[in-house]
């Protein structure tokens, strides 16, 4: 006799009962991108709903996510001044570590993670120190080290390192373990491809390279096993969590990384897929709260424990409103 699945799918109640996946506002981290000044709250035209703002709109955001159960972000700097080794992100007065010393004062019941990267401070828009036109590894993991314990001491509750160098993560480790922060956790960006879906970040970081591109040190989209083989070491170098970026296209790599690790997986929902739903939704090509919802589920479905997305706010309030 064949099984009659729909059974389970006749009555609302039953299927809720049975859902095998749910999508939870305690998934959430919230990118937030801060600039020096006040009153500052503009608009990124490629991505509706996304802003570049001060340290002071900043705190109210943090007011207006918490009412919707939000209380994790993830903090991008976009420096007055940049340079060709990233000194803002390196200063203790810099955009990043002020940001949180404030967060931290006027919320210090919000969990905030700072983005460890140079792209956005540096003046090439590239990852690290240059050496002969691409990123010197072993350079940057110096200054990678100096940087967060800048962050650390600033009052990060988590560092989060993008740049894909090699050993970064053992090298993070032992710097904030030497600094007395053995206790800070790392979320990699562990498994960060070289991907089109990054267009609109650029535009709000403003961190577009002034040359060439970053296929030389993030991961070519057609590599499955390297994929999951950079992740993997990340787990062995002392990474707390790990990160799949971007998420759409590539659940594949989700799933296979959380079937052979046992650390919590992270997806980063990148600009280019919000700002193609966005984009889809405004011209009433797609149910988009429909659409939303279903990306979430598809992530947390991979594999995901945890969803960095642009959309937070938005599944915060369908959440509330089911």
């Amino acid at each position: 006799m064949y099984q009659r699945f729909r059974r389970t799918r006749l009555n609302n109640h039953l299927r809720a009962l049975v859902r095998e996946t749910s999508v939870s506002v305690n998934d959430f981290i919230y990118p937030l991108f801060v600039r020096s000044g006040e009153g500052i709250k503009t608009e990124v035209a490629s991505m509706p709903g996304v802003f570049q703002m001060s340290i002071d709109e900043i705190l109210k955001e943090c007011e207006e996510l918490k009412k919707l159960g939000l209380y994790s972000i993830i903090l991008f700097g976009i420096p007055d001044v940049k340079d060709s080794v990233g000194s803002d992100a390196l200063c203790e007065h810099g955009i990043i570590a002020s940001s949180v010393r404030a967060i931290k004062k006027a919320h210090p019941d919000m969990f905030v993670v700072t983005d460890l990267c140079f792209c956005e401070y540096t003046d090439h828009g590239h990852c690290g120190i240059l050496s002969h036109e691409t990123v010197n590894n072993d350079a940057t993991l110096e200054i990678s080290a100096q940087q967060a314990i800048v962050h650390a001491k600033a009052g990060a509750d988590m560092i989060a390192p993008s740049g894909m160098m090699d050993g970064i993560i053992e090298t993070l480790r032992n710097a904030l373990d030497n600094a007395g922060f053995e206790n800070l956790p790392i979320m990699s960006y562990s498994t960060k491809f070289a991907s089109g879906y990054y267009g609109p970040f650029r535009d709000v970081a403003e961190s577009t390279p002034s040359f060439g591109d970053r296929a030389s040190y993030q991961m070519d989209p057609a590599n499955r096993r390297e994929a999951i083989a950079e992740s993997i070491e990340d787990e062995a170098q002392g990474a707390d969590i790990l990160m799949v970026k971007p998420a759409l296209a590539y659940l594949d790599i989700v799933r296979e990384i959380k079937d052979a690790t046992s650390l919590p997986m992270a997806v980063y929902n990148v600009s280019g897929e919000y700002a193609m739903l966005k984009l889809a939704g405004k011209h009433d090509l797609i149910d988009y709260n429909r659409v939303v919802m279903e990306t979430m589920v598809s992530f947390k479905r991979a594999g995901a424990d945890i969803i960095i997305s642009y959309h937070a706010k938005e599944v915060a309030l369908l959440l509330q409103n089911a």
